[in-house]
C-alpha cells in the first residue's frame, strides 16, 4: 500500500513536469496546449491518439515525449501488411530446447509510438485492444504483463486520406483522449526553420525524468480530491451525449472514468489538490468528441462531435461553489463542494 510518504508533493509533480515540458516544446514550436495536454493523459494513465494531416508534426510530437522520459520506448510503423504477431509477440520453436520461446513484440514497451495506425487493417488494428485496456498481452494462453508505466501514443491521418482503415469504436474508446496539432503560426514556423534548418532537435533530446518519478506522479494524481458535484457533473456531461438528437453513439462508461481521471491530472499540473469543474470543462472535448458518432441527418447539416459536445457544456448546469467555513481552516469560499479536506498528497 502506498502511503503519503511515498507519494510526490505537487512541488515535485510540477517541478518534474515542467521540465519535460519545457523538453518537448523545445521540439514542437508554438503547441502549448497540445503539449499540456499529453502530459495530461500521461500522468492520468491514459493513452493519447494524435489525428491531423500528414507533415504536421504528429510523429514529431510523440517521440519527443517518449524520450523526453527515461522509459522504454518502441515505435511500430503501422502498414497494410503489418501483422498482430509483430505488435504482441509469437511462440517460436527452439531446436536445442526442444520447446516453445516466447518472443516479445513491439508492444512490451513502456511508451509505444503507433505510427499511422489508422494504415493498418482492422485485424492488426485490434492487436492493441487487450494491451491499451488490461496492460497485459495473451499468447497461446498465457498472460504476460507489460511494463509499468505503460502509454501508447499513436498518430492517424484523417479518414478522407487514401490507404486508411478507420479505428473501430472500441479502440477508440481505449484513447483517453485526442488531440489536433494543426499548423504553426507563422512565427512559430520561422522558428521552426531556424530550429530544424540543420539538425533535427530529436537527435540531442535527453530524458529529463525517470520512469520511477512518473510513477509518483501518477500515484500523486490518483490521490486529488474529487468533491461529489463535480463527479455528478462529469456523469451528466457523459450522460447528455447518450440523448442528445444528433448522437446515434454516445460516450461510454470508460469516458466518464477518462474524464475523471484527466481532470484529476489537469488539477494537479495547475498545482491543486482538488479539481473543479473547469478541469472538467477544458478537457471535454478532447476526452469526448472522438468516441461519439454522429447521426446521418448531422452530417448532412456538417454537425461535428465537437460541436455537440461545445453544445452540452454550454447546455449543462455547472456545480457553483459553496461557503463552507471550515474548509481548510482559512474560513473561505470552498472551491466545488469540498465534502472532506482534500487528501494532502
Amino acid at each position: 500500500m502506498t502511503t503519503y510518504d511515498d507519494r510526490a508533493s505537487l512541488t515535485d509533480l510540477t517541478a518534474v513536469v515542467e521540465r519535460v515540458r519545457e523538453s518537448v516544446e523545445g521540439v514542437i514550436e508554438g503547441k502549448p496546449e497540445v503539449v499540456r495536454l499529453s502530459l495530461t493523459v500521461l500522468l492520468a494513465e491514459g493513452h493519447l491518439l494524435i489525428e491531423d494531416v500528414p507533415g504536421v508534426g504528429k510523429t514529431m510530437l510523440a517521440k519527443a515525449l517518449a524520450r523526453s522520459i527515461d522509459c522504454s520506448v518502441r515505435r511500430i510503423q503501422f502498414t497494410p501488411d503489418l501483422l498482430p504477431s509483430d505488435i504482441t509477440g509469437v511462440s517460436i520453436w527452439d531446436q536445442q530446447r526442444r520447446d516453445f520461446e516466447f518472443k516479445p513484440g513491439a508492444i512490451f514497451a513502456q511508451v509505444v509510438i503507433g505510427d499511422e495506425i489508422n494504415r493498418a487493417s482492422p485485424k492488426t488494428q485490434s492487436a492493441l485492444l487487450e494491451s491499451m485496456e488490461e496492460r497485459q498481452v495473451t499468447i497461446d494462453g498465457k498472460t504476460y504483463e507489460l511494463p509499468s508505466p505503460f502509454m501508447v501514443v499513436a498518430t492517424q491521418n484523417p479518414v478522407e486520406m487514401e490507404g486508411t482503415y478507420p479505428l473501430p469504436e472500441a479502440q477508440r474508446d481505449r484513447f483517453m483522449a485526442r488531440v489536433s496539432v494543426g499548423y504553426p503560426s507563422a512565427e512559430a514556423e520561422l522558428q521552426m526553420l531556424d530550429v530544424h534548418g540543420g539538425v533535427s532537435p530529436l537527435e540531442d533530446l535527453q530524458p529529463v525524468a525517470h520512469a520511477h518519478e512518473i510513477l509518483k506522479l501518477v500515484e500523486a494524481v490518483r490521490g486529488v480530491h474529487v468533491a461529489e458535484p463535480v463527479r455528478r457533473y462529469v456523469v451528466d456531461l457523459v450522460g447528455a451525449t447518450r440523448t442528445h438528437p444528433d448522437l446515434r453513439l454516445g460516450a461510454s462508461p470508460r469516458a466518464t472514468l477518462h474524464l475523471l481521471r484527466a481532470a484529476k491530472a489537469s488539477a494537479a499540473l495547475s498545482g491543486r489538490e482538488y479539481a473543479l469543474p473547469d478541469d472538467v470543462q477544458a478537457l471535454a472535448v478532447a476526452v469526448l468528441a472522438h468516441r461519439l458518432l454522429p447521426t446521418a441527418q448531422a452530417q448532412l447539416n456538417r454537425r461535428t462531435a465537437e460541436q455537440v459536445v461545445e453544445e452540452i457544456l454550454q447546455r449543462t448546469p455547472v456545480p457553483a461553489a459553496q461557503q463552507q467555513s471550515g474548509f481548510g481552516g482559512l474560513g473561505r469560499t470552498a472551491p466545488a463542494y469540498p465534502q472532506q479536506p482534500p487528501r494532502r498528497l
